[in-house]
Parts: structure tokens; C-alpha cells; sequence
């Protein structure tokens, strides 16, 4: 069958293209995609093209499917997987299988499996680790953010800490701890606030920083100071591009004690730097960030290291399991990262969308696979919608929903949009 699909051939070169899929095979599971949220990897990817540790080097002659932070349902399945699989079933992929070692994964290195196409058939890598995931919600945005949102989850489990005269990690941030987020105001960093909140393993004091008042503004708006208070946290956010708001400010907010936990979710050394000086006694500074310069580098205090135990730790990526907590806690209201996403664009948008993605405001870029549609910002929904009654009707969806993307406006355009 012919999907339509959009394939790397080499750096800053993706093409939307319509491809022939093989027929399904005794090993084969055929998806058909219905959503992909556009992940700054996949631009990572885009910029360094073959040289990507994911990104096969024979990528010009055989161009490979982006987008990795997909959902949808499983159109046909082979009959060595229709004990496990149905048609008709929902799903979602985690595509950091590492099987036996291997970089390989959907939406960097197959021919045929990426978020960003119409159709597509799963690895047998996937399904040998296990890593389609059956996704029981016909609300298919979520299943897209529960890849990043494995990545926050995977995050905050990596975080640990010991006893005095322990050598063994507790694992997880420090239940009922001083917690910081810097940093914390784009997509990545609104998922953390809202897993901070809700998470089973909840922090007493929670700090987000960032120096932009209209986004931290956002952020607040969402995640209430009131509603934290409620939890059980008091949450704080702070600008400290002020002076006076700096890491002093920072540390006073702990009683001068510093953080248990401290995710920094910016690459950039003044960030790195000042999330160092704020840990506390056995803190845990977390680098989540992921820097495209190969020699980034900031300072780090050793006699803190050595006297106060403070220690360090990177995360790429969630696991399966990670994903799996993820859907559970979307599917079942505990978490709501709509606040992730602020534009929305079908099939066709996503190859300006991607190689452009740095210098578009705004957070996750949501694109759905069966659409023909520009990429719109959610907040101009009410402009458009001057001249196009699908998006008047969808920016009052919105409003009814603190101006954030939803199961309703998500079905809503799925029945009135241009199919591509």
C-alpha cells in the first residue's frame, strides 16, 4: 500500500513523500499514525543527518521515516503477532528499544516506521523488547506525549540519594524534599512541574525558575501557587534574570539549606552553574538538558562533592516502564501535559516545522499524520477563525479549556479537517 511519509536523506534535508509499504508479513505489525508531537531530537537529527548516532550512513540512498513521539491503531497484524496484537487496537511506541545494544529506532533509522507518515510497519526489534504498547484511549495526543513525558519520568526516577554511612542510591527525588526546576517553563519543563505535582513521590518545596515573566506567567496560570498549597507544596516561581531573584534568593527559599533535587532544563553554563551552588546536603543536580555543542562544559564544586556529598546525573530518554506510567497517569487524569503543546499543523507542515523548529516560539508542535493543515498556533485559533468556521469552533473548544489542546478540539478537527 502507499503511505505518504516524510524521510531524511541527509542533513537539513527531509522530504514529504508518498512510498510504497511492503505487504505485511508473517512478522509484521501495520500501524496507521494518527498523531506525532515534533521533538527538538528530530531537529537534532535533521541538522547532523548521517553523522546522528540514529541515523543510518547510508541514509541518501535509503531515507529513513522522522518523528518518534507517535500514536494511532494497529491497522493489520501478521499471524506470528495476532496472539499479542488486534487490529483496531489503539497504540503507542517507545522507540529507545536498545535491543542488544543497538541505537537503532523508529523515527530516525527504518524505512518504514516513523511518527511522521500515514502508515507504517513496526520493527521487529519493537516488537521482540516489547515496545509497542497497546493504548487503550481514543484521546491519541496523549499517547504522542507520553514519549516525552517517559523522558520527565525517567528524569525524576534517575534522581538518588544515601543514608550517612550508606553506600546504597536511594533511587527517586527526596519524598517531602526541597525540589528546584530551572529552567522549567518550556514543554519539557511544564511536564515536570505537572509530574512534581501529581507524581506518587511528591516534593514539600517546589521552585521554578526561568528569566521570560510571560511564560513563567503561562506556567502559573496552570499549575497554581493555590492548587500546589492544596497538595500539600509550596511552589514558587521565580525570574532570576532579576537581581534580586538570583541564586541567593534561590537558596533563601530553603532556609539557606539548599535542594535535595535540582533538574536544570536549559544547556547553558550560568544555568548549570547556578543549579550547583544551590544543592543542599546531598543533593542531586540532574542535567537534562541536551546541549548539540560536543565540548559544552561548566564548573562544578568539588569540595561540595567531596564534603557535603553533592552529586550529578544526566538522563536521555525514559524506558518502557517510564511510558507506561505515563499513559497510566494521562489516561487516568493525573497528569494533563496538554499544556506542552501550543501549535497544531497536519502532514504537510512538518518538514518547514522541523527544520525550522529553534526559531518557532512556543512549545510542542503537535502534528496530526492524516491532515492537510498549516501549522497554527493554538492562540490564533480566534484569528483564523474570522475567516474559517472550523477554527472559530476550535478556539472556543480551547477557551473551555483554559486555552490549552484537548480530547474534544482533538476530535473535533479529526472529523472536519482536510484529509491529506
Amino acid at each position: 500500500m502507499k503511505t505518504k511519509a516524510v524521510r531524511i536523506h541527509g542533513k537539513m534535508d527531509l522530504r514529504l513523500e508518498e512510498i510504497e509499504l511492503p505487504e505485511v508479513g508473517d512478522d509484521d505489525v501495520r500501524i496507521k499514525i494518527i498523531s506525532d508531537s515534533i521533538c527538538m531530537s528530530t531537529y537534532k537529527a535533521s541538522v547532523e543527518g548521517e553523522d546522528h548516532k540514529r541515523v543510518p550512513n547510508d541514509v541518501a540512498d535509503h531515507p529513513t521515516i522522522v518523528g518518534h513521539e507517535f500514536c494511532g491503531v494497529i491497522d493489520a497484524v501478521g499471524k506470528n503477532w495476532q496472539h499479542k496484537y488486534k487490529a483496531g487496537q489503539g497504540f503507542a511506541i517507545q522507540p529507545a528499544h536498545f535491543y542488544k545494544g543497538s541505537q537503532l529506532a523508529p523515527g530516525y533509522s527504518y524505512q518504514y516506521c516513523g511518527g511522521d507518515a500515514q502508515y507504517g510497519l513496526v520493527p521487529i526489534e519493537t516488537l521482540l523488547t516489547d515496545n509497542l504498547l497497546t493504548y487503550d484511549s481514543d484521546t491519541y495526543f496523549y499517547g504522542s506525549l507520553s514519549e516525552p513525558m517517559s523522558c520527565i519520568i525517567g528524569t525524576f526516577h534517575a534522581m538518588y540519594h544515601t543514608k550517612p554511612g550508606s553506600y546504597e542510591h536511594d533511587m527517586g527525588i527526596v519524598e517531602g524534599g526541597k525540589m528546584a526546576l530551572l529552567a522549567s517553563v518550556g514543554p519539557m519543563g511544564l511536564g515536570a512541574i505537572d509530574y512534581a505535582l501529581h507524581c506518587d513521590r511528591r516534593p514539600s518545596l517546589l521552585v521554578v525558575t526561568d528569566i521570560d515573566d510571560e511564560r513563567l506567567a503561562r506556567a502559573e496560570s496552570i499549575y497554581t501557587v493555590e492548587h500546589a498549597k492544596s497538595l500539600g507544596i509550596e511552589l514558587h516561581y521565580v525570574n532570576t534574570s532579576k537581581p534580586e531573584f538570583g541564586t541567593e534568593y534561590l537558596r533563601s527559599l530553603t532556609g539557606g539549606t539548599g535542594y535535595n533535587d535540582v533538574i536544570c532544563f536549559a544547556p547553558v553554563k550560568s544555568v548549570v552553574e547556578q543549579a550547583d551552588a544551590i544543592l543542599g546536603f546531598d543533593g542531586c543536580l540532574n542535567f537534562f538538558a541536551g546541549p548539540t555543542n560536543t565540548q559544552f562544559k561548566a564548573e562544578f564544586n568539588f569540595y561540595n562533592v567531596h564534603y557535603l556529598y553533592t552529586h550529578l546525573v544526566g538522563t536521555s530518554g525514559g524506558n518502557t516502564s517510564d511510558m507506561k506510567e505515563a499513559i497510566e497517569m494521562m489516561t487516568s487524569g493525573k497528569i494533563n501535559p496538554a499544556a506542552m503543546i501550543t501549535h497544531v499543523g497536519g502532514l504537510n507542515a512538518v518538514v518547514d516545522t522541523t527544520l525550522n523548529l529553534p526559531k518557532i516560539k512556543g512549545g510542542k508542535k503537535l502534528i496530526y499524520t492524516q491532515i492537510d493543515m498549516p501549522l497554527i498556533a493554538i492562540a490564533d485559533f480566534a484569528e483564523k477563525g474570522k475567516t474559517d468556521p472550523v477554527f472559530a469552533e476550535l478556539a472556543k473548544i480551547c477557551d473551555r479549556h483554559n486555552g490549552l489542546w484537548n480530547a474534544e478540539a482533538e476530535k473535533y478537527l479529526l472529523a472536519h479537517a482536510k484529509s491529506i
